[in-house]
């Protein structure tokens, strides 16, 4: 084997070796985060689609309480609600990033939905404030019903 040969195998090699990595840094990670549960002091939440198309997501204690539901099991598609402080209104949103499809993030002390993959930040109405986001956040119709947040998933 020649210096030429031996030096392009070793080349070849070192990409092969190093596309893992690549292919797992631009990969979404994994949620830990469970999907909300009814409260201890309301079990019966009844988490169906009503005929108007709303349907249950969590109390409004465990919003002021956690700051946020994130629900991934009620739908089709994981929920987060969240209600903006300065106007007093509750968005739900999917919080699936528009970027690279990773989670994002409650920062609540910033008020805004952070990326935790490539640094993306949404508004809590789900607008995008820093990129590489090309698209803001779905948002679902939201209502408050005596002490449920109901959100319109269909």
């Amino acid at each position: 084997m020649d210096r030429r040969q031996f030096l392009t195998w070793v080349g070849v090699g070192t990409l092969a070796s190093s596309l893992p990595v690549v292919l797992a840094a631009c990969n979404p990670q994994k949620d830990t985060e469970t999907a909300s549960t009814p409260s201890p002091d309301n079990p019966e939440i009844d988490k169906s689609v009503r005929p108007d198309g709303f349907q249950a997501i969590g109390t409004v204690e465990e919003l002021e309480q956690d700051g946020k539901i994130f629900d991934r099991a009620t739908s089709a598609q994981p929920i987060l609600v969240v209600r903006n402080p300065e106007t007093n209104t509750i968005t739900a949103l999917n919080p699936t990033c528009t970027h690279a499809a990773c989670t994002v993030e409650l920062d609540a002390a910033n008020q805004v939905l952070a990326c935790p993959c490539h640094g993306s930040k949404f508004a809590l109405d789900g607008k995008v404030l820093a990129k590489p986001a090309p698209e803001p956040l779905p948002v679902f119709e939201t209502k408050q019903e005596e002490n449920l947040v109901l959100v319109k998933v269909s």
